[in-house]
Parts: C-alpha cells; sequence; structure tokens
C-alpha cells in the first residue's frame, strides 16, 4: 500500500500511475471539486500527445475516486458532504474515451452501485438538520440536482 499526499506535477502523478500498474494499492490526494475533475487533471497533467495512453492507464488502474468536502453545520463546527465514483467498466469507457463530461450523469445514475453525487450527500445533510439548503446551495456543484434531491 501507498499514500501519496497530494499528486501537483506530472512526477508525481505519473509515478503513482506506474506505482498501481505494478499491483500496489496507490491512495493519492488531489485538490479538486469533484471526480470528473480528478480525471481530467490527471490526464491533462500530460503532454497531448501522451494522454491517449494515459487515458488507457488510468482507465486500467483506477478503481474509486471519493472527493470530500466538508461543510459548515448549523451548529458551530463541519460536517463532511461527499460525491463517490467506482470505476465500473461503463466508468472504464468513459476514462479510455476522454468522454470525462459524462462522469457526473453516470454517478447520479448509478446509486444501486454505491455511487454517490455531492448533492446527494448534501441532501441527506440538510435532511438531517446538520446543514442548512442555503449552505447546500452554496456548496453544490449542481444546485439545479439538489433543488430536484430535495423535493
Amino acid at each position: 500500500v501507498v499514500l501519496i499526499g497530494e499528486m501537483r506535477d506530472l512526477e508525481t502523478i505519473a509515478s503513482a500511475m506506474t506505482i498501481a500498474e505494478t499491483g500496489h494499492l496507490v491512495f493519492a490526494t488531489l485538490h479538486t471539486n469533484s471526480a470528473a475533475q480528478s480525471v481530467d487533471r490527471i490526464i491533462d497533467v500530460f503532454p497531448e500527445l501522451q494522454q491517449p495512453q494515459i487515458r488507457l492507464q488510468l482507465a486500467a488502474t483506477l478503481e474509486v475516486i471519493l472527493s470530500l468536502r466538508l461543510i459548515p453545520t448549523i451548529q458551530p463546527g463541519r460536517t463532511l458532504a461527499s460525491e463517490v465514483m467506482f470505476v465500473t467498466p461503463a466508468v472504464r469507457n468513459i476514462i479510455r474515451e476522454g468522454k470525462s463530461y459524462l462522469i457526473d450523469n453516470t454517478i447520479e445514475t448509478s446509486a444501486e452501485l454505491g455511487m454517490q453525487p455531492l448533492e446527494r450527500s448534501l441532501v441527506n445533510l440538510v435532511k438531517a438538520g446538520k446543514i442548512s439548503q442555503d449552505v447546500a446551495l452554496r456548496f453544490a456543484l449542481r444546485p439545479e440536482l439538489l433543488l430536484k434531491l430535495l423535493k
């Protein structure tokens, strides 16, 4: 098991991918807001000519992306909201084809597989009385989805 702090540059990301390809479990952090942004950040750090190969490697090795946010609570403090994306065959195909814009919809429609959009997590926190709807709207990546889920 290998833990990498933040993957900030090409060298670190390339090393993480190489380690994962050798069968090691790699945990790493990125400063992104969503699973789709994480996939794009990893791929975009590489030169354009390398990106098709990187998409193949990432699709073959990636297993899950957890996007975590600390949200201000009604009571003083913060609580965790999360987006969860498991890398299913459909997600692997999306990554291989460079269609990361489809990731959000895939997460939204794959609850039965354990996936969860950030907005579902925010709705759960609102319904539990931990955060206000205004705070949930402020932190939602897709406010229209949040409002739909709140109904």
